[in-house]
């Protein structure tokens, strides 16, 4: 359906792509994945509007082929006044009024041979979106993502997770060849979630989607294509085998690696000698000699460097509080209410101490937001923060805390950093190189103003950490970057998240929205909340089990033993079976 063959591009300040290639074929279920940067989006803008970009290389795409696409951002526009079945149907209703109406006319015109050709092409595109099972088919699609009950309310109502579920089932309904979504999944609550996965595996059509989350990466895909460092490489098969075979060639490659390090260290040694015998003997034998060294010393580097998709550089986060307040509680909420057009949150209690790492979770629309808002900005009596800590606040709208006009450069010198040199070197450690630091920061992708807002609050101290969505278009190698991060944290976190990884590896507890307020909930009911929902009791003990286990691997690279590597390899592969 779809090939690029030996494809590059590059912007004016960056290249993406060198030479790559892939082909999509009818029926995959595809997941796009690469670091936040690397052009995942761009290389989606080109498959849609090939006339639009100069690049090299060859783009094939099968005849009369339609492509559906979902955007990452909210879009809602002049939709609000419609009803979700209005707004869903808008392509159906529009072909059958133009069928009506080219009908009526036939009735009185003279031309009836162009009308029959309108009429022909009207009919085609009725009959391509199954026209004559439309409404069936709506209603099965809203009934898979649990919004059946949705069908006549306003569009304007709806919550953002809600109304992304619509625009994805409005793009399946209209049964084009290929389905390309951009983070679908972003801000999803953990119902909307599973609702966009059960919406994804019962597509029987060709799919493209990037993604980061984990729980869609797991569950959903039929085909891998991981962009990384300007190259690319596709996978037949389940993310979880992917990331295993990855995990192999680490094992090879480290075992490879240290070994070349002996040989070059020793190689090193005799070109010092021939070096110093050069310059004190003028024999041309020795010059040679020395040459031909060298070269096999570049051979022997060249070697070692690691594969572009194995050894992929994560961000550098750490966190750094401004006071040690042991025991202390830092933030008291008493009865806190929140309200727009009605009542979000009433009679909201509780309080948080200096160490503990708390996620505030709930489904969309329901006030989380808008309380961390609140507690950031202290300006309620029934919020108390203690007086003597430094707060830091990272927002799920980049805008608010971002200067999208401003180059990465003047946003840092403007944070009090002294010279080009310091920034540079600052920002490398989170996956910035110098070609970053001059863009304009809205030119960045999602991921990337992300981590620039963790860089920012990295850069100061802070005792408590308000997080809004922290993983939200985050790669999964900055995700898990990020989870290290907050567990070595000394201070405290409050964070909203519905990524089920981040809250199980960071959180002492949970805060979860229940009828308009407030509880807490342990982090042992709050797995069995979400596996019983999500997950038979047997994936949840597998999944630990694996993370055990890549654990021990990891362990044992760190500690050169690969023996143990490899025999814990064969252990995690028999888990993966099972999975």
């Amino acid at each position: 359906m779809i090939k690029f063959d030996n494809l590059s591009y590059s912007f004016p300040q960056k290249d993406l792509y060198h030479n790559i290639s892939f082909t999509l074929e009818d029926g995959q279920h595809c997941a796009f994945i690469g670091t936040s940067g690397s052009g995942k989006s761009t290389l989606i803008h080109i498959l849609m509007d090939p006339d639009k970009y100069m690049f090299d290389g060859k783009l094939e795409i099968s005849p009369n082929c339609r492509i559906g696409y979902v955007s990452q951002f909210y879009e809602r526009d002049d939709a609000e006044d419609i009803t979700v079945a209005q707004y869903i149907g808008a392509e159906f209703t529009k072909l059958q009024n133009e069928i009506t109406s080219i009908c009526t006319e036939m009735e009185t015109s003279s031309d009836i041979d162009n009308l029959l050709e309108k009429y022909q092409q009207a009919l085609d595109a009725f009959q391509a979106i199954d026209g004559d099972n439309f409404e069936t088919n709506m209603n099965k699609q809203l009934g898979l993502a649990d919004l059946g009950k949705l069908e006549n309310l306003p569009v304007s109502q709806l919550s953002g997770g809600e109304f992304k579920l619509v625009q994805v089932i409005k793009e399946m309904l209209t049964q084009p060849n290929l389905i390309i979504m951009d983070e679908p999944d972003v801000f999803l609550d953990f119902e909307n979630l599973n609702s966009l996965k059960n919406l994804i595996n019962s597509h029987k059509g060709t799919m493209l989607v990037i993604t980061h989350n984990r729980y869609l990466l797991n569950h959903c895909f039929n085909k891998i294509i991981h962009l990384e460092n300007k190259l690319l490489q596709e996978f037949d098969g389940r993310y979880i085998d992917y990331n295993f075979t990855l995990l192999q060639k680490k094992i090879e490659l480290q075992e490879l690696a240290v070994a070349d390090t002996e040989e070059i260290q020793r190689n090193q040694l005799i070109i010092n000698n021939l070096r110093s015998l050069a310059t004190t003997h003028t024999e041309a034998a020795r010059g040679k000699s020395l040459k031909a060294r060298k070269k096999i010393q570049e051979r022997l580097i060249a070697r070692r460097i690691q594969a572009p998709f194995v050894e992929i550089k994560q961000p550098d986060i750490h966190f750094t509080i401004a006071n040690n307040l042991e025991d202390a509680v830092v933030l008291t909420v008493k009865d806190y209410s929140a309200a727009f057009d009605e009542i979000l949150l009433n009679d909201v209690n509780f309080e948080i101490k200096s160490t503990d790492k708390v996620a505030l979770i709930g489904p969309n629309g329901t006030g989380k937001t808008t309380l961390l808002r609140d507690i950031y900005k202290n300006s309620k009596d029934s919020i108390e923060i203690n007086e003597t800590i430094q707060t830091a606040f990272l927002s799920q709208l980049q805008g608010e805390m971002l200067d999208e006009t401003e180059t990465v450069l003047d946003y840092f010198f403007r944070l009090g950093f002294q010279t080009y040199d310091e920034i540079s070197s600052y920002l490398s450690n989170y996956t910035f190189d110098e070609s970053v630091l001059h863009q304009k920061i809205g030119a960045l992708s999602g991921g990337e103003k992300n981590i620039l807002q963790l860089a920012k609050i990295s850069a100061g101290k802070a005792d408590l950490l308000l997080l809004d969505e922290p993983t939200s278009h985050l790669d999964t190698y900055s995700q898990i970057a990020l989870e290290q991060a907050i567990a070595n944290y000394k201070g405290s976190v409050l964070m909203i998240s519905h990524d089920f990884y981040t809250i199980v590896n960071c959180a002492d507890y949970v805060l979860i929205i229940d009828d308009k307020t407030i509880r807490k909930m342990s982090m042992r009911k709050f797995r069995q909340m979400i596996y019983a929902r999500h997950f038979d009791k047997d994936y949840l003990e597998l999944e630990q089990k694996k993370k055990a286990v890549e654990t021990k691997i990891e362990l044992a690279l760190k500690n050169t033993d690969f023996e143990l590597a490899k025999g814990l390899s064969e252990e995690l592969e028999a888990i993966i079976e099972l999975l």
